[in-house]
């Protein structure tokens, strides 16, 4: 109560201070945590970082942020953190203070590591940075760390996420000869990967007969990725025959196989194929796992096809398996989009009840949608909700309130 009396207080004067101050402001130490004076762990830092980056437009003040969080590679937080910080930056073309993180990083003790160089080069990758990565790779050395298969790994991987097919070749057939690097099956499947995304999945035949020439053994990735890549070009005769190359190796399709070429039948909005192949997979004795509903629930909704999607979103739950946020998300949203806006109210208050709360656009389009079928007072009572859990978007659920028809 204190605290916020005393703003309230400086209020007139905080309105007149200068930009430069505020700037000032953004760089204190206590970024991350402006209202209390006791230290944060390391993973409430990430978590404040976090928060703070999502709606944070200022480019200084978001690497400000980051240096306040003391980032490493070392967490799945932590990652999301730097690609979420360099995907705002990129936008705001701010490629200079991009490169002088990521250098400013490099020097860091505790990051001078091969894990973290390997991370660091993905980043200049999703900056579209692709130079630097390469010369990040090739300054290793200077900085004391060793180049191995898995940093070669991760440059042909910025490559993939830059978008730079071309480089990734060169990169592939030019540098394990000139640094010494035996290339492992991750680096043809990255390899892979990279043909497969960009529509030439036929050359995957000549990176597998280099495999056997070199003695590297393609495993259930391999032939997974070439699947997908095939059916992404509509190559059906060509999925075919990766399956009987599969068979020759007496490698028999598993349940993550299935799940690929369900996956991508159903984002051709072919769905009843995929439907078929679940049922394959029945008569060959092989049980479904979360991801294959996911996927299905996913495609029949797409096609707006929800009395299957609701089928498979029921049968996954007596499977015994627990959909998790995007599932409720996903059917949420194209049960609105199909104007069943009853069932969508079940299963936003199903997903809302483990706390999993679908966008704000997903719940305008549900409010919105209740008022229309007279459903006013749920409506309102989900715009109540959204104010109490998220009170920085109160003013557009005000507005949303104020649209709605009055009883």
């Amino acid at each position: 109560m204190a605290s916020s009396l005393y703003k309230s207080k400086l209020q007139p004067l905080y309105t007149k201070l200068t930009p430069q101050f505020l700037h000032l402001r953004h760089f204190s130490p206590s970024i991350l945590n402006p209202d209390s004076t006791t230290p944060l762990s390391a993973k409430d830092k990430s978590k404040a970082a976090f928060a703070l980056i999502k709606s944070e437009k200022n480019p200084e003040t978001i690497l400000e942020i980051c240096r306040a969080a003391a980032l490493t590679p070392d967490t799945h937080l932590d990652r999301l953190i730097f690609s979420k910080a360099i995907s705002k930056l990129s936008e705001s073309n701010y490629y200079e203070g991009i490169r002088e993180f990521l250098n400013e990083l490099q020097t860091r003790p505790d990051l001078k590591n091969e894990r973290f160089v390997s991370h660091c080069m993905v980043l200049y990758g999703e900056a579209g940075l692709l130079g630097d990565a390469v010369k990040v790779f090739d300054k290793m050395r200077e900085l004391g760390i060793r180049r191995t298969v898995k940093s070669l790994n991760s440059l042909l991987f910025s490559c993939i996420v830059a978008n730079d097919y071309g480089e990734m070749k060169r990169i592939f057939v030019e540098f394990p000869k000139r640094y010494g690097i035996e290339a492992d099956v991750d680096t043809y499947n990255t390899v892979i990967k990279g043909f497969c995304e960009s529509g030439s999945s036929n050359s995957v035949y000549s990176v597998l007969a280099e495999m056997d020439r070199k003695g590297c053994n393609p495993n259930a990735s391999t032939f997974g990725l070439w699947i997908a890549g095939f059916y992404k070009e509509e190559k059906f005769d060509e999925v075919g025959k990766v399956l009987e190359e599969m068979r020759k190796r007496s490698m028999f399709p598993g349940i993550s196989t299935y799940n690929i070429r369900i996956q991508s039948l159903c984002k051709l909005k072919r769905a009843n194929e995929a439907k078929a192949l679940l049922d394959e997979m029945f008569s060959r004795g092989m049980k479904p796992n979360k991801v294959t509903y996911y996927h299905l629930i996913h495609g029949f909704s797409r096609e707006g096809k929800m009395d299957e999607a609701k089928g498979f979103f029921k049968k996954m739950n007596n499977a015994g398996f627990k959909p998790d946020s995007e599932c409720y998300f996903t059917l949420v949203y194209y049960l609105c989009k199909n104007e069943d806006f009853e069932t969508a109210l079940s299963v936003c208050k199903e997903s809302i009840a483990k706390n999993w709360i679908p966008s704000h656009s997903t719940m305008k389009l549900l409010v919105n949608g209740l008022a229309s079928i007279s459903k006013v007072d749920e409506a309102l009572e989900l715009v109540a909700h959204m104010k109490e859990k998220f009170p920085n978007s109160a003013d557009k659920w005000n507005e949303t309130e104020e649209s709605l028809p009055k009883n």
